[in-house]
């Protein structure tokens, strides 16, 4: 069993930079891979970033790359989420989200999920 608390999520201006972090609970988090999602107002729970257990390996969504950067620390059971040059588009509630195995774009996927972090972005 896993829990994730996200926290760091807030109100920015655009072209500015949050740090979502995510807290997981368990001995097991090193094996698991991780992921971000976010779901804004009105819309489907979207991928934005996943890491295997080693870091060795990331993956974002085209309107995230370049912008964002996933990694974690496996001895604090942390995962992280820098946001740089905010849009408004960005506006969503952030959800980490831990799987068994290697990373994931897929919801479906994912076994363990946090509460969500508020993000918006004003123009």
């Amino acid at each position: 069993q896993v829990q994730l608390v996200e926290s760091g999520g807030g109100l920015v201006q655009a072209g500015g930079s949050l740090r979502l972090s995510c807290a997981a609970s368990g001995r097991t988090f090193s094996t698991y891979g991780m992921g971000w999602f976010r779901q804004a107002p009105g819309k489907e729970r979207d991928f934005v970033a996943a890491i295997n257990w080693s870091s060795a390996y990331t993956d974002y969504a085209e309107s995230v790359k370049g912008r964002f950067t996933i990694s974690r620390d496996n001895a604090k059971n942390m995962v992280y989420l820098q946001m740089n040059s905010l849009k408004p588009e960005d506006t969503a509630v952030y959800y980490c989200a831990a799987r068994p195995g290697g990373r994931s774009r897929f919801m479906r996927a994912y076994d363990y999920w946090g509460q969500g972090t508020q993000v918006t972005v004003s123009s």
